[in-house]
């Protein structure tokens, strides 16, 4: 045992023994309250941020009411949208993500499986476009300007894909590519998805004068419902009904439209693994660190301590 010292040379190498571990203990001891505090104080600004290679593809389905030009009549039809969103690397830097964005809104005639989409000349296609933008990678808010956006690209603010890291229960401004302005996305309540607890928000836009489609003008109306995983602030599900009107009344599209059951699940289950990464790096990495590295500087110091107090006891024997 340590304790032992019956023979001084045998006693005298346990001083030392203690000594040794205990500057060991006092080394290791800094270095996890050094980690510890730069997973506290650092890693979170730098692990909280919007990936630079995101590369999602995101599918709705629903039904809508939808005006045939070639007929005049409105017509019931199954739909079915596809949205693809990557991330532009060489255009992106360490503030600031740029992203293409393409969707496409087909009907589903259940003649089998709908592609994500068709060509022009396809008459399953009721619309399809590409955007670009570009979003601060801390709070997910639009960014502007040549150095990230070509000059076609529409100027944007508030959140457009996702919502900020540590979402909180309030208002946020989010973009209406329609209305071309930020409508207020309103919290309203908490809501578990596939064990995941999410924040729900609500958008309502209501008989809002625009352009309806290219060169017409009328009303629009939206009500839609957005789930966020409060933690990293991603989508979980959404919901959406949007009506376009004439200024006489006409509808040209009356739409309801849902993320699938399986998007839902599968972003559920994503969100779950990237909450538990960052959990992780910034509450469970800062805390063992912390209190392990307080708990060696104690014991080496103690262990210095009672060394330096053993060795006097035997010199002055």
């Amino acid at each position: 045992m340590l304790v032992a010292c019956g023979d001084s040379s045998y006693c005298g190498g346990n001083i030392v023994v203690r000594k040794i571990i205990g500057w060991v203990l006092l080394a290791l001891g800094a270095f996890l309250v050094v980690v510890g505090l730069m997973a506290a104080l650092w890693a979170p600004g730098q692990v909280k941020r919007t990936p630079l290679d995101t590369d999602s593809v995101t599918r709705l389905s629903g039904n809508a009411d939808k005006l045939n030009p070639a007929t005049g009549e409105v017509e019931n039809i199954d739909v079915q949208a596809t949205s693809i969103t990557k991330a532009d690397s060489e255009l992106s830097d360490d503030d600031v993500v740029v992203f293409v964005n393409s969707t496409c809104l087909v009907i589903n005639d259940g003649s089998g499986e709908v592609p994500d989409c068709v060509d022009g000349e396809d008459e399953r296609l009721v619309t399809a476009s590409t955007d670009v933008f570009a979003t601060d990678r801390g709070d997910a808010m639009a960014v502007n300007g040549s150095s990230y956006l070509p000059p076609s690209a529409e100027e944007k603010e508030g959140l457009v894909n996702k919502w900020p890291f540590d979402a909180e229960k309030k208002t946020y401004p989010y973009w209406d590519g329609l209305l071309g302005e930020p409508v207020d996305a309103t919290y309203d309540g908490t809501e578990t998805i596939d064990g995941l607890e999410t924040y729900r928000y609500h958008v309502l836009v209501e008989d809002a004068a625009t352009e309806i489609l290219s060169g017409v003008e009328g009303v629009y109306s939206q009500d839609k419902y957005i789930w966020i995983d409060p933690v990293t602030g991603s989508i979980i599900n959404q919901t959406q009904d949007e009506l376009r009107e004439l200024e006489d009344g006409s509808t040209i599209l009356d739409l309801q439209l849902a993320f699938t059951d399986d998007q839902v699940s599968a972003n559920a289950a994503d969100a779950d693994e990237n909450g538990g990464t960052l959990g992780l790096l910034t509450r469970t990495v800062p805390l063992i660190g912390i209190i392990g590295g307080i708990v060696a500087l104690l014991a080496g110091g103690f262990l210095l301590w009672a060394g330096a107090r053993r060795e006097k006891k035997t010199a002055s024997a």
